[in-house]
């Protein structure tokens, strides 16, 4: 099993259509929401390439808004950690 967790960007939340359309894809086994993190369990993940999009809506103004973090992991060897980062885009 993978773990995706994404660190939301300040003042932002993710949109229920985005989980919703996240959670009709068949290699998400689940997924979880708390207050400024996404948690994204997928069955396994294989050579062919997977793209993930979260739909975020901003609910707080905030200034001087910091990129956030998404990592990558194995559930069951989780030192083989891959991390990036995002910032906000367009609307």
């Amino acid at each position: 099993m993978v773990i995706i967790e994404v660190s939301l960007l300040s003042g932002f939340v993710m949109t229920s259509r985005s989980r919703t359309l996240l959670e009709n894809r068949t290699i998400v086994k689940k997924i979880e929401v708390k207050v400024n993190v996404v948690y994204i369990y997928l069955e396994k993940l294989n050579d062919e390439s997977q793209t993930f999009i979260l739909e975020l809506e901003q609910v707080i103004q905030v200034k001087n808004l910091k990129p956030a973090s998404i990592k990558i992991c194995d559930y069951y060897q989780p030192g083989g950690l891959q991390i990036s980062s995002y910032s906000g885009v367009g609307s």
